[in-house]
């Protein structure tokens, strides 16, 4: 399944790693000309990183927000062998098969809260965003955002939708405020909470939302240590959405608050 049309290719070449990310991201060159930074499902919170990034991503997109596009890249074994460094050698060979790419954006800079671009409407939306996936990475330390061609880019959300690190009591997870919002990067420009809200409402749709969970490959779902389908995987994937869907002018409240509270 892969309702969304996500376009798959190879990777053709290793460029270098991206040592500011956690989990080794590297720019790499795929056998369609273009160049991408590679999400590893062999990195440290493996394929549940590469769902997160999945769901966030076309979430932000089917709200009118910039991401780079996203693609599913075949890594083969060869990589690994020819790499010199024994930590990139590893993440290699545990890699090998399918993993997520991004887009690269040559010449974009990371977003600086003092200089960078960044409109009332369009931070609100990626605040509102990131209240429903709960991702704890926008910060003012870690902005996981670009400016690029004097526009707001969105990358990087695997640090999003946490409760899929541990399934039990996802149900309540999905109720959850979500009080990390007040650290988020974009919050003091984000004056037009509302009316984000308001749009996404009437944007987001049930049809949508189940498009973006079933374009997960199979492979990404597998657990050898649960018996659960993949089926059941996106089941719960889509209902924990639909959940924070339903919250949506609470979670808009706690972040509308917590902005008046930091002016």
């Amino acid at each position: 399944m892969n309702p969304l049309g996500l376009r798959s290719v190879n990777v053709t070449r290793y460029v270098e790693p991206l040592r500011e990310g956690g989990s080794l991201p590297a720019i790499v060159e795929a056998d369609d000309d273009f160049s991408y930074v590679i999400k590893f499902w062999g990195a440290g919170q493996g394929k549940k990183a590469l769902i997160a990034e999945l769901i966030g991503g076309e979430l932000a997109r089917a709200m009118g927000l910039r991401v780079p596009e996203l693609v599913f890249m075949t890594l083969d074994d060869s990589f690994g062998r020819m790499e010199a460094d024994e930590e990139i050698q590893d993440l290699l060979k545990f890699s090998v098969g399918l993993n997520l790419g991004l887009h690269y954006l040559p010449g974009s800079i990371t977003y600086d809260p003092v200089v960078s671009v960044a409109e009332p409407l369009e931070s609100s939306k990626v605040v509102v965003l990131d209240s429903l996936i709960t991702n704890i990475d926008r910060t003012a330390r870690n902005t996981n955002l670009l400016n690029w061609n004097k526009e707001l880019w969105l990358i990087d959300h695997g640090a999003s939708i946490y409760f899929h690190h541990s399934w039990d009591n996802w149900q309540e997870h999905a109720t959850r405020s979500f009080p990390a919002i007040k650290d988020h990067v974009l919050l003091p420009r984000a004056t037009e909470l509302h009316k984000a809200a308001a749009t996404i409402q009437e944007t987001i749709s049930d049809s949508m939302l189940k498009d973006i969970v079933d374009t997960i490959p199979d492979i990404w779902l597998s657990d050898d240590a649960h018996e659960v389908t993949a089926e059941e995987r996106r089941r719960v994937y889509l209902e924990f959405l639909r959940i924070r869907l339903s919250q949506l002018d609470s979670l808009v409240t706690q972040a509308d608050d917590a902005r008046k509270a930091s002016i």
